[in-house]
Order: structure tokens, then C-alpha cells, then sequence
């Protein structure tokens, strides 16, 4: 089936995410209380304190938020990466769900991410349904029998049905030959470089980069050539 598929119908994605406030101490007393219920039952040890453990808030839809959405496509040779990304979290994800609906359909199109069914597909829709707003069909998958759903995941794909353990986009970058630019960060640093330093284009440049090696992955998997670094194209707009 995968050597069928048009990857110019494939929207890749990758998305970066960031606890609610930046520490423990300015959560409000509420979301405190059930961080804390939620802190005993992933903690590892008695020494796993909530405070400590929040520094994994971001990737608990309910106490985190996205920050950056990355959207890449094939157009003839080119791949083309527009980012979604800033500190209002609703307009970043309107941004975004326009383009889906604008663009993108589930009887013509496919989404694409590393890990997507379990985290990213799942994170934009509970953050968008917090935000207010209506999730677009190519996330809606409500009712849907599982052969409707249009969404890939390069993970899942290289499970064949094993689903023992959890393959990183960099273990099958690195398997696979696939070169990505360089860059000084790794997702355990994405909380500090936006709450300390403040820097959400570096940021931004790390999801990009992420969401070219999704595409790099799947065309692996086909079987066809990577895409050229003088054929990657930013829109900014």
C-alpha cells in the first residue's frame, strides 16, 4: 500500500509543545491540586516530587500547550514548510485548522507524523476543543471507522504490527542515511529555551526541521530519493 501513495497528497506535521506557566509554583491552586494527583501516578519513585516532575507537563494536553505547529508538503520538486507558531496558542491553531480546511481533505489527503497517533494528532485536537475552536475533518476522527481516518504515522509504519517499544525520529533518521541540518537543540530543551531564553525562532527552526525528516522518513519507506536541501522552501507568510 505505502509504495501506492502520492506523497504530494501528504501533509507532513510536527509539533512543539511547552508546560501551561513555566514552574510548578504559578500553576493556579486548581490545576496544582490535579497536577498533583497526576505527578503520583507517573512518578518512578518516592524522591519524584510534582515540582519536579513538571518539567514533562507539556506533553499532558491538559497541562500543556502548543507552541509551534510545523506543515510541510511536496510541490513538484520543492518542499514547502509553513510554521504555525507564537504565544496565543488559539490563533496558532486557527491558523492552522484554516489551512486544513482550506486545503486538505480526508477523501483526498493524508497527515503525516512521527508518533502522530499517539501524540501529535491527539494534542492539537484536545488543545483545540480547549481553545473553543471546531476541529477541522482531517482531525475530527469521531465515528470514523479506522480505514477513514486519514492519518499516517512513520512510528506505527515501521512497527509492522510489533508494539513493543518506541522508535525515535532520530534512531531511523540515522538508520536510514538521512541527513537533517544542523541544529543546537533537542526536544528535552524546548521549555527552557521558551521560558528562559525566550526564543521561540530557534524553536521554530527545531519543529521545521523535524517536520522535513518525517518527509525524508516516509520517502524512504517508498523507496524514492531525499529531498534536496536547495529544494526546501520556508513560506513566511
Amino acid at each position: 500500500m505505502i509504495y501506492n501513495l502520492n506523497p504530494e497528497k501528504v501533509l507532513f506535521l510536527d509539533i512543539e509543545t511547552v508546560p501551561m506557566v513555566s514552574e510548578y509554583n504559578l500553576l493556579p491552586e486548581k490545576f496544582k491540586l490535579l497536577w498533583n494527583h497526576k505527578a503520583e501516578r507517573i512518578k518512578h519513585d518516592d524522591t519524584d516530587t510534582p515540582e519536579m516532575l513538571f518539567t514533562r507537563a507539556g506533553i499532558y494536553a491538559e497541562f500543556g500547550k502548543i507552541i509551534c505547529i510545523s506543515a510541510g508538503f511536496l510541490k513538484f520538486r520543492e518542499f514547502r514548510i509553513k510554521s504555525f507558531f507564537g504565544e496565543d496558542e488559539y490563533e496558532l491553531l486557527k491558523g492552522f485548522s484554516e489551512m486544513l480546511e482550506k486545503h486538505y481533505n480526508p477523501k483526498d489527503n493524508l497527515l503525516c507524523a512521527h508518533n502522530g497517533k499517539e501524540f501529535d494528532y491527539p494534542y492539537i485536537a484536545r488543545r483545540m476543543l480547549i481553545n473553543g475552536l471546531r476541529l477541522p475533518e482531517m482531525i475530527n476522527i469521531a465515528g470514523k471507522k479506522p480505514w477513514e481516518v486519514a492519518h499516517l504515522d512513520t512510528m506505527e509504519l515501521w512497527k509492522f504490527g510489533d508494539y513493543k517499544n518506541y522508535t525515535s525520529l532520530e534512531l531511523l533518521s540515522a538508520v536510514f542515511g538521512i541527513t537533517t541540518p544542523k541544529d543546537d537543540i533537542d526536544g528535552s530543551m524546548v521549555a527552557d529555551v521558551y521560558f528562559r531564553e525566550n526564543d521561540l525562532d530557534r524553536i521554530v527552526r527545531y519543529c521545521q526541521r523535524d517536520t522535513l525528516t518525517v518527509a525524508q522518513l516516509l520517502l524512504s519507506y517508498m523507496g524514492r530519493p531525499q529531498i534536496k536541501e536547495e529544494d526546501i522552501k520556508i513560506i513566511q507568510s
